[in-house]
């Protein structure tokens, strides 16, 4: 005898339900829906399969039937019929969009978003008690629509949506107050958007509605801090001293009995303080959402799920507020719940991620996380089947590989490179880009300065994995890959530099110092500026396929208008001015050069600049060129004064930056150094007004012990007569005497050349 599967039984009764649903008996439909409603329920397996029979639409279509049909002055037994459609064609989509994004998607390319609206939220409904029933149906399945992502967005410019938003939460029932609570926060994303609803009296109404029923509450909290989020403007004209009692309030809720209501109210508190800082400074209330937000973690639902989320985001970049969690024992309890297993996923990350931030700055919550041996915790977790878990792992691997007890035992061998280092490298590869960019950051903190690191990094095929991601259609991809090459070549040994340059290769670099995206540049100089320090041979590099990495650097200079691609582009040069003369006049030859258009070379821009760090990035360069050791490092002297360099690095000895101002006095102690500090210029009358006249430079060393002082026009331009016409004040100087470098610029006419 054959078998009937559960599938086939599953179909049967869902044709035989649409069938009913379709009858022309108000009585049967009705019938229909109502066990239509209760097989779907909390099922999503039976919601995809009436889903797949087409059930949606026909309820939506019963549901746009029973609104034409509705009578609103007419009370009889037909009208009451009539009424339960409505209310049980709105519970059934609702049901269906409860949870399950396949459902919601349904619902709304059925158009029953509208329909309920317009069927259960009419104007003239809340007048009468007995269309209660209606409302609070179409309420309750809207509220649900707009808890997924896929909901339409509410328009809050237009004047009749805010009106009918104000009219939702003024209404007494909490299932329609609730309903315009969440179209807030699914809706409201914007600053002008919330300052729209504080100028409306939103905030005001949601405000009473924190002493309402349980469901009024909780909306209102999530409105609350949709409002302020990221809006300090907002929070200010908020926590005023005429609403300081809504702020008491809420700290009050923090202690309320509901756990999903304590959570709501610490996001709230959360959302106010990142917004403003200045507010909630109490160390005492600080601690207290701290504790909180701990204990919630002990839920077994939903709300210990979200409550590692609500931690991480309090005290993300805080210090202050990772030390007051750590004086709570935080690392301890986050890792108490760690090691229980069998997570679910989304709460598994968000404690992977709550470490990652306790750990971020505070070596005390590192040095614990390695006491408690997180660290193999963590590691299986960058095998885990949930790309987010995977993900949160490597940030939180990232953290704790700051510390330097990690670093200490790294080096000495405690922990295996290769347990830390194969899941890593094979993470490059994930499917996920999200893991990818996670992978990238862990790594980037992991090789650097270890040379046992970085020949196991280079030996399982790291670097070829890492340049391949550097050639990503995904600028965050290449932006990170080029941090973790960055890192991976700091310091490095000369081998190890040459195994990933010939990976790299010239023409590569070249094309990612020029690549669109500003950050990727930036890393792209930054990886050149390692690859070229250290000696001599290290600045070879740039020259490499005819000098391509170093054409691309000056040209990004002569462009750029973000000021760290200009430092990390004067870093390069400056380390390159350390080479041979070539190299150095090789940096001379890009220095000087002008971009089209402009009327000073870029040096000259970058000592001029109101970035600190700039001025002093262009000051080593000059620092380099002129270094007294170097043969020729007078004439490139006379170069860098005549393109007007040496006149402005003299004009920052009082520089307001301690680096800048200690990096010219050096300079200027070393032009000294050179006795060169009298170049003189001059020129006949037809030099300034003949154009096509050619100017011949002659240079003479003059023996003396003194400043010259008074310069008259030669009438001879025989060296012996120029020299009689320079007076010099005698200052005395018994210890040495100088040798003096005097430039001459004579005008020669074209014939006598």
């Amino acid at each position: 005898m054959p078998t009937t599967t559960a599938s086939a039984v599953c179909t049967t009764v869902g044709n035989n339900i649409l069938l009913r649903l379709t009858s022309g008996e108000r009585d049967v439909k009705l019938k229909a829906l109502r066990e239509l409603k209760n097989q779907i329920i909390g099922n999503r397996t039976k919601k995809l399969s009436f889903l797949k029979l087409g059930a949606v639409p026909a309820v939506a279509g019963i549901l746009s039937d029973a609104v034409s049909a509705v009578d609103v002055a007419d009370n009889d037994e037909n009208d009451r019929i009539v009424k339960d459609i409505i209310v049980q064609s709105a519970a059934v989509l609702g049901s269906f969009a409860c949870g399950f994004e396949a459902g919601v998607r349904a619902v709304l390319d059925a158009g029953a978003d509208i329909l309920i609206q317009r069927g259960c939220l009419v104007e003239e409904m809340p007048l009468l008690k007995s269309y209660m029933e209606v409302v609070d149906a179409g309420a309750r399945s809207l509220k649900m629509i707009y808890q997924s992502k896929m909901a339409p967005k509410y328009d809050f410019l237009q004047e009749e949506n805010m009106e009918f938003l104000l009219s939702l939460l003024n209404n007494e029932s909490e299932n329609v107050s609730g309903l315009g609570a969440s179209i807030i926060s699914h809706s409201c994303k914007t600053s002008l958007e919330q300052k729209l609803l504080f100028d409306a009296g939103v905030l005001k109404r949601l405000t009473s509605l924190l002493g309402g029923s349980l469901i009024q509450r909780d909306a209102s909290l999530e409105s609350i801090a949709t409002i302020f989020k990221n809006n300090p403007e907002v929070v200010s004209q908020f926590v005023g001293p005429d609403t300081g009692r809504t702020l008491s309030c809420i700290i009050e809720i923090v202690k309320d009995r509901f756990a999903r209501t304590r959570l709501l109210a610490s996001l709230c508190l959360i959302v106010i303080r990142n917004a403003s800082p200045c507010y909630l400074q109490d160390v005492g209330i600080k601690t207290k959402l701290i504790n909180n937000l701990l204990e919630l973690l002990d839920d077994p639902g939903r709300v210990g799920d979200e409550a590692s989320f609500a931690f991480s985001s309090l005290i993300a970049e805080k210090e202050d507020m990772q030390k007051l969690a750590f004086e709570v024992n935080g690392v301890d309890k986050l890792y108490n719940h760690l090691q229980k297993g069998s997570l679910h996923p989304r709460r598994f990350e968000g404690i992977l991620l709550a470490l990652a931030d306790m750990c971020s700055k505070l070596e005390c919550c590192r040095s614990r996380c390695l006491s408690l041996q997180v660290l193999k915790l963590v590691v299986d977790a960058l095998a885990h089947d949930s790309s987010d878990v995977r993900s949160a792992a490597c940030m939180c691997l990232r953290s704790v590989s700051r510390s330097i007890k990690f670093i200490q035992n790294l080096s000495a061998g405690s922990f295996m490179n290769e347990t830390i280092v194969i899941p890593l490298v094979r993470l490059l590869d994930d499917t996920s880009t999200a893991v990818q960019v996670a992978a990238l950051g862990a790594i980037s903190n992991i090789v650097v300065d270890f040379t046992t690191r970085r020949s196991t990094f280079i030996r399982l095929g790291g670097v070829k994995l890492l340049v391949q991601l550097s050639k990503s259609m995904d600028s965050t991809i290449r932006l990170n890959a080029l941090r973790a090459l960055r890192n991976l070549i700091f310091l490095a040994e000369d081998k190890c530099k040459e195994e990933i340059f010939m990976e790299l290769t010239a023409s590569l670099l070249a094309s990612l110092i020029c690549d669109p995206e500003p950050s990727v540049q930036e890393q792209a100089l930054a990886l050149v500026r390692n690859l070229v320090d250290g000696r001599i041979n290290s600045v070879e590099y740039i020259f490499a396929e005819d000098g391509i990495i170093l054409d691309a650097v000056g040209r990004q200079l002569r462009i750029a208008s973000k000021a760290e691609i200009e430092i990390q582009g004067m870093y390069v040069l400056g380390n390159v001015a350390t080479g041979k003369e070539s190299h150095k006049e090789a940096v001379m030859d890009q220095l000087l050069l002008r971009a089209e258009n402009k009327a000073q070379s870029c040096i000259i821009k970058f000592l001029q600049s109101n970035d600190s760090r700039l001025r002093t990035a262009a000051v080593w360069a000059v620092l380099n060129l002129t270094c007294s050791s170097s043969p020729g490092s007078s004439g490139r002297l006379v170069k860098l004064h005549d393109a007007g360099i040496v006149s402005h690095v003299k004009n920052m000895v009082n520089d307001p930056c301690l680096d800048v101002k200690l990096r010219v006095k050096t300079a200027l102690e070393q032009f000294n150094s050179f006795d060169d500090s009298l170049i003189l210029c001059i020129f006949s009358p037809a030099a300034s007004n003949n154009k096509a006249s050619t100017s011949c430079l002659q240079f003479l060393t003059v023996r003396a012990v003194g400043e010259l002082s008074h310069v008259v026009d030669p009438s001879s331009k025989e060296e012996e007569s120029i020299a009689n016409y320079f007076r010099f004040s005698m200052k005395k100087n018994k210890k040495k005497k100088s040798t003096r470098t005097v430039k001459f610029c004579f005008d020669v006419p074209a014939d006598s050349l």
